[in-house]
């Protein structure tokens, strides 16, 4: 049973040798041990005949192991053991009509969570994302994902929601979030992304649930902007470059303030840049592998980029969205029920060895931020620099073209080398008024406390949001 992999004994004192059901109280380490066991998907868990039932509780922020005996119950366990839990499940998601909130509301509902989705109003459907995720898709007939019109720049609305629903966990992932756009509309990126993040954590304070509530804060690498060191970690200085990053900025300390004036658990997750075929197209990650689609069939001849020497830490949307889901962990652990593993105990020596087994997914980006006894803010970040270049050559790559460059500066051009097609050009209107030249996240901390570390390779990102792009076009050229 003692596997040297990630096992684990802990000595323990049972609470009372003579009653039947005996319970644990697990410390941290151990919550760590269980949490960070790998996931299989569809496997069971076999458990030896020790003669006892094991059980998770929850106990405040620890986690309890109760030990039954299998007298009380009729024979031996050896099939998936069910972790019950109390606790609500109920998640608000602002944002959850984009790229990481569809994600993240997939996610939550997979887990039995109650996910309430706030969107504002528009005289046509945003809702692509999470169309599928309605309990009928064709009537938008909602089941455990409920959506509520509302605005972050409207703080009544954000209050009767929040009173409303009285959430266990809110993730602010809305936001107007194009960098480039901001510049053009900075008064309403600050209003959306500072002061909303306010509203919304003075609405949590407003209905009384400072105590009870946890709050994510979807923050970003654009803190750094023109950056004071490299890679960037946790304590780098702050140089935001955008009026985008400098409202979350605001954002950023406003969570640090709630945090520590009020004692709410609130935590900054500080995401470098995350992509997926789900990425909105006026992104330039999107822009690339939609338009090299659209070459691809033939649909298009030749667009145009701005600054192809950005350099940036690009990593999966899933891995990252993932991370944020598990800095909730505490309040939905017992979903243990893919999870395999076995405990054994000795009674007599009240002792319990607990022996994971291993999986081929034991890094899998997950369970970050949860295990802390106190909210900390953390950095997700690949640690690998690409520049927007080396993005567009991986893109062509994947449908069989080798780009080559000719010229510079506005004049640069982007052809194929075997037909000499331009399909690249550059348009100084792409330019920002004040560049972020290089983007580089020291995720050490999460490897370190959490285990993190990201599992999507740059090269298999491009190649899947090229390939999903290729099947949207075939379908919807105009999409």
């Amino acid at each position: 049973m003692e596997r040297r992999l990630a096992s684990m004994e802990l000595q323990a004192q049972l609470t009372n040798e003579s009653i039947q059901a005996r319970t644990i109280v697990l410390q941290t380490q151990v919550v760590r041990l269980l949490a960070g066991l790998s996931e299989v998907d569809g496997f069971g868990c076999q458990w030896e005949p020790l003669g006892i039932v094991p059980f998770l509780l929850m106990q405040g922020r620890k986690i309890a192991l109760q030990l039954v005996p299998t007298h009380l119950r009729q024979g031996h366990i050896t099939r998936r053991p069910e972790w019950k839990s109390e606790l609500r499940k109920v998640a608000i998601v602002t944002g959850i009509t984009g790229q990481d909130g569809s994600y993240l509301a997939e996610f939550l509902l997979q887990k039995g969570y109650e996910v309430h989705g706030i969107v504002r109003r528009s005289s046509s459907f945003n809702t692509g994302r999470i169309e599928h995720l309605y309990k009928n898709p064709c009537t938008h007939l909602e089941g455990n994902m409920m959506l509520h019109y509302g605005d972050l720049t409207d703080s009544t609305c954000l209050v009767k929601i929040i009173n409303e629903v009285k959430p266990t966990e809110i993730y602010n992932l809305g936001a107007q979030s194009h960098v480039k756009i901001s510049f053009d509309l900075a008064e309403y990126t600050a209003d959306v992304d500072g002061v909303g993040t306010l509203r919304l954590l003075d609405a949590i304070k407003t209905c009384g649930l400072i105590n009870t509530v946890k709050f994510y804060q979807a923050s970003t690498s654009e803190l750094f902007g023109k950056v004071q060191e490299i890679p960037q970690k946790e304590t780098t200085p702050f140089y935001p470059r955008s009026p985008y990053g400098v409202a979350k900025l605001y954002a950023y300390w406003i969570v640090v303030n709630f945090r520590e004036a009020y004692n709410l658990f609130a935590v900054n997750g500080i995401l470098f840049n995350h992509e997926s075929p789900r990425r909105g197209s006026n992104f330039v990650t999107r822009k690339i592998s939609r338009s090299v689609a659209k070459i691809h069939l033939r649909q298009l001849d030749c667009f145009s980029l701005g600054n192809l020497d950005a350099k940036r830490d690009w990593g999966h949307a899933k891995d990252y969205i993932e991370t944020v889901i598990w800095i909730f962990l505490i309040s939905s652990i017992l979903s243990f029920n893919t999870w395999n593993f076995c405990i054994t105990c000795n009674l007599g020596k009240s002792r319990i060895s607990c022996a994971p087994q291993t999986s081929a997914y034991y890094s899998k980006a997950m369970w970050l931020m949860v295990q802390q006894d106190e909210p900390e803010d953390f950095i997700i970040a690949t640690g690998e620099v690409h520049s927007v270049r080396e993005f567009v050559e991986k893109a062509f790559k994947h449908i069989g073209k080798i780009i080559v460059w000719e010229g510079q500066g506005e004049n640069e051009v982007g052809r194929c080398k075997e037909t000499g097609q331009a399909h690249i050009k550059v348009d100084p209107k792409y330019y920002r008024p004040t560049e972020v030249e290089f983007l580089q996240g020291d995720s050490t901390k999460a490897l370190q406390k959490l285990g993190w570390k990201p599992k999507v390779a740059f090269d298999e990102l491009v190649k899947e949001m090229v390939a999903a792009d290729i099947e949207l076009m075939k379908t919807n050229p105009n999409a």
